[in-house]
């Protein structure tokens, strides 16, 4: 007897689902379904299971496949449950080729080619139907987009537009999803949209979603303009859908932790917030090489100004910028002052100078200081007079970090308001004004 195993979350019960069972069970004359607990699943990073275990588990006994179903609860149980059940074939999807390659010393290890454009689902409540994604924009933050919209359950991310066909058509080929050259055909096959194309383009983009009457995840920034910023909220508002902007650091869980920390008085009062973010990019990059749009604070600065402005929010006094730039204009290196009636702030941004990456919130009692990548904000500490006495404190930060607003935009989608204060609407505004006014300065 040839016996196979294979696991899933199986949330919202599907009919790519079902097909990758039916193969499954080709393949060998016994097959073990394992169903992925949702507190594991949180572990590794799937986020937004809406099935209960019990019913995930009844549907896998509905399709009359499985000769035996067990919970998977733990990391390391796959190889366990290899040698337990005698197991000659270890199969799962092709979204995880070349992952449980290490299994391979003790069975037989087969990626099935998953279903082109079906996910959960196709039973979810009609309350709260499967959003279909749209992506605009084929670069670098895309193609990490994809992978983590993989994570959440209750999107699916179905087809990309980009002027440029034969770059949408390589993205789609690479991602199993469409290309679209019409993109009204775009529009009608999405329920959001996300941005990733030029900064520039935002605008004209998030403008149109809206008219054909779709929800929008735009990357930062926004807008670079503050009166822009404020329509297109206004425009989303009168047509009932949400427009979100994509700072990750925002949305992701150790960055929540940190604000409710340095807000809970665990350093007195805060007086100063120095934010910094540099890395060495290529000239021939996009960052180096637009003379308009291009440069360390709009690539950047969004993620710089996010912490001043939860912390001594958005009614700041003045704002000063002092910057290096390259023989084209554009600025290598950007420090950005601003005062407020009770506090100090910098943002500091580069693209052609490094400089030590931290985040620093300093208080009359103590100060916070979290070590690069701190806009991932995975482990910070907090430190008083004494040297001796520092709490620690850590927070995990899954991927590359979408996951966690497309996951809280969902929420808004489906009627959750509870989640928009991490980045609202007058913080985006305001962050729209201040690169607004950079720019101008820098044309001067």
């Amino acid at each position: 007897m040839i016996k196979v195993i294979t696991y899933g979350t199986f949330d919202l019960f599907h009919e790519g689902h079902y097909r990758l069972l039916q193969r499954a069970k080709q393949l060998g004359d016994y097959l073990i379904v394992g169903v992925t607990t949702e507190e594991y699943d949180q572990t590794r990073g799937k986020l937004n299971v809406v099935d209960s275990l019990i019913t995930r588990i009844e549907n896998i006994k509905k399709t009359g496949l499985a000769d035996e179903i067990i919970v998977e609860e733990s990391q390391g149980q796959k190889f366990r449950d290899i040698k337990k059940y005698d197991i000659d074939i270890f199969t799962v999807g092709s979204d995880w080729t070349g992952t449980f390659d290490y299994l391979k010393d003790y069975c037989k290890v087969v990626y099935l080619e998953r279903t082109k454009n079906i996910s959960s689902t196709m039973l979810r409540a009609k309350e709260a139907p499967i959003q279909r994604i749209g992506v605009i924009g084929t670069g670098r933050i895309a193609n990490r987009f994809i992978p983590e919209a993989a994570l959440v359950s209750g999107v699916n991310a179905r087809c990309v537009y980009n002027p440029n066909l034969n770059s949408a058509k390589k993205f789609a080929e690479k991602w199993g999803i469409d290309a679209y050259e019409d993109i009204e055909e775009f529009y009608y096959a999405s329920d959001i949209v996300y941005i990733a194309s030029p900064h520039e383009t935002h605008y004209s983009y998030i403008k149109q979603a809206l008219e054909h009457g779709k929800h929008v995840l735009c990357e930062k920034p926004l807008c670079l303009n503050r009166a822009q910023a404020v329509e297109l909220f206004a425009y989303a508002k009168e047509k009932n859908r949400i427009l979100f902007e994509g700072i990750k650091t925002a949305f992701c869980p150790g960055f929540a932790k940190l604000l409710g920390i340095a807000c809970s008085g665990a350093i007195g009062s805060i007086r100063g917030v120095d934010a910094c973010f540099t890395k060495l990019e290529e000239d021939n990059k996009r960052e180096r090489k637009d003379k308009v749009y291009g440069g360390s604070f709009t690539e950047l600065g969004s993620y710089c100004l996010l912490p001043i402005l939860k912390l001594f929010g958005q009614n700041y006094e003045e704002i000063r910028f002092e910057t290096i730039k390259d023989q084209n204009g554009i600025d290598l290196y950007t420090k950005a002052h601003m005062r407020y009636s009770n506090g100090l702030a910098t943002a500091v941004c580069g693209l052609g100078v490094k400089s030590e990456g931290k985040l620093l919130i300093s208080g009359t009692t103590g100060y916070i200081v979290v070590e690069p990548p701190w806009w991932k904000t995975s482990y910070f500490e907090v430190h008083h007079e004494n040297p001796n006495d520092i709490e620690r404190f850590s927070e995990r930060f899954l991927g590359d970090g979408l996951r966690y607003e497309i996951c809280d935009m969902l929420s808004m989608i489906n009627g959750d308001t509870r989640k928009d204060f991490k980045l609202t609407r007058g913080d985006s505004e305001t962050m729209a004004g201040i690169m607004e006014q950079f720019l101008n300065e820098r044309k001067a």
